[in-house]
């Protein structure tokens, strides 16, 4: 039985108030990590440490703060393989997406911000002879950042690294249901030497270590990733507070194809879209709208795709699709599966759990599920499953593909596939979504604004918005002599 400590200035900490929680491996079901059931004390604990070391980390040059993000992101290359064994283990993901994709991710994280904050200028303004004024850009203290279960190290790097970059120090809570490679953070802090305070994390729940972290009078900014209704919580907490707030939260997102796209090109990367890491990730495409003189034969080559992705053991090299994070996740998936039934909608594949034989015969498997005949404005079309289900439908026209691409509450992301360059942008500027994707999916520039529209989030991650969100800008006027 592995244990995770909290990491709070530089050291390992245990709960105070002495209660563990118990990690399970999705693939088997079985008990194979405990991770401290933190609180408010040790929430203070950390704020503390962070607020000890903003001083001296705050005064550093954007080049030695570069250096420092430098030497964690060679340290998680170094490890490369450990961190995706690890990242697999704790959240069912085949161990080659991990090796490929989330780890990769995490290191050119750390690396972009390294040198972006070298790049991080601010504005000046001449008033001609009278004078001039000038903005700088200054770290806000102590931040907290809570990251998802989906995409573990991935997105907790995401947030940590522009926050480190900008001059502040960090309080984070990674997901209770994936602690794993946030430990192995910590432990590279340690191994590196780190400088101790300026980065702690505290393993617990949401309602009682997040929680604690959006109430902290000291933390003066929130970045969340995760569900709109938890997003709603922590608003409800900050705002009154007039902390700054990022937050980026769920999606229901549409895929749109015509019939003049690179329809092989399509194919491939719409089974990709729909069902990558098990269909839990944010961006993904649930709605998949298909112009109708296409739908037929479109159906039938998204089936048969569909049929070679089989659940299998995620530390299996050749395994493409894994297991559900959670058995309470999997029950949500396979309600919905049901009340897509009760709504009219015809199952064309999948729709069941899958139970392995071995090793995995216990885990959280479902199979992927593709389902049409469902109304455009049912529950199954319009709330958030964040698993491996999809739906299709046919339209005929761009006026009513948009209008039911636009019908849901949320707006991340959206993909469009057509070889018309005017329609591709005439769609794109009217879709209700903060990332539009035209003849591909989840290409990222780390330049780039991320965040959605809606119920989907407030503000933006990523490139030199981060950096802005992680920094208050301060006007000086300077007035000429005569």
């Amino acid at each position: 039985m592995m244990q995770f400590h909290n990491y709070i200035g530089g050291q390992w900490q245990k709960p105070s108030n002495g209660l563990w929680c118990e990690n399970a491996e999705p693939a088997t079901g079985q008990t194979f990590s405990q991770w401290p059931d933190s609180g408010s004390e040790d929430v203070a604990a950390a704020v503390a440490s962070a607020r000890q070391a903003f001083p001296t980390w705050s005064s550093l040059s954007a080049e030695e703060r570069s250096y420092w993000l430098m030497v964690l992101s060679d340290g998680i290359q170094e490890k490369l393989e450990e961190f995706a064994q690890a990242e697999s283990k704790d959240n069912g993901k085949p161990v080659v997406l991990a090796r490929t994709v989330d780890i990769p991710r995490a290191v050119a994280n750390f690396r972009f911000f390294a040198q972006a904050i070298t790049q991080f200028s601010s504005e000046s303004h001449s008033m001609g002879s009278e004078g001039i004024n000038y903005t700088l850009r200054q770290p806000i203290g102590v931040v907290g950042c809570i990251s998802p279960w989906n995409l573990p190290l991935y997105l907790l790097t995401w947030k940590i690294a522009p926050a480190l970059a900008a001059g502040n120090t960090v309080v984070a809570k990674p997901s209770e249901m994936t602690p794993y490679t946030a430990h192995l953070l910590a432990e590279l802090c340690m191994e590196k030497g780190f400088p101790p305070g300026v980065l702690n994390l505290v393993h617990g729940k949401g309602a009682s270590a997040g929680e604690a972290i959006c109430q902290h009078p000291a933390v003066k900014a929130i970045s969340f990733t995760g569900g709109t209704a938890t997003g709603k919580r922590i608003a409800g907490i900050a705002a009154p507070a007039f902390k700054k707030l990022s937050l980026e939260l769920g999606g229901k997102n549409p895929t749109i194809i015509f019939a003049d796209c690179d329809y092989q090109t399509m194919l491939s990367q719409t089974v990709r879209s729909s069902f990558a890491n098990q269909g839990q990730i944010c961006l993904c495409g649930s709605r998949i709208f298909v112009e109708r003189s296409i739908y037929e034969q479109f159906k039938a080559d998204f089936i048969q795709k569909i049929l070679l992705l089989k659940p299998a053991d995620p530390s299996d090299p050749a395994t493409r699709f894994g297991a559900l994070v959670s058995e309470g996740h999997m029950t949500k998936v396979l309600d919905y599966i049901r009340l897509a039934k009760e709504e009219g909608g015809i199952i064309l594949s999948g729709g069941k759990r899958v139970l392995l034989e071995g090793r995995c015969r216990e885990g959280w498997f479902v199979e992927p599920t593709v389902i049409e005949g469902l109304p455009y404005d049912c529950r199954t079309n319009q709330e958030e499953i964040f698993g491996p289900v999809v739906t299709l439908a046919p339209f005929d026209t761009e006026d009513e593909v948009l209008q039911q691409a636009n019908s849901t509450e949320y707006g991340l992301s959206a993909v469009i596939w057509t070889e018309n360059l005017s329609r591709a942008h005439r769609l794109a500027s009217h879709l209700e979504a903060g990332i539009v994707w035209v003849n591909c999916w989840l290409v990222r520039d780390l330049r780039t604004p991320f965040g959605g529209v809606k119920n989907s989030g407030v503000g933006r991650e990523g490139g030199m918005e981060a950096l802005r969100f992680f920094t208050e800008p301060k006007n000086i006027c300077i007035r000429y002599g005569a």
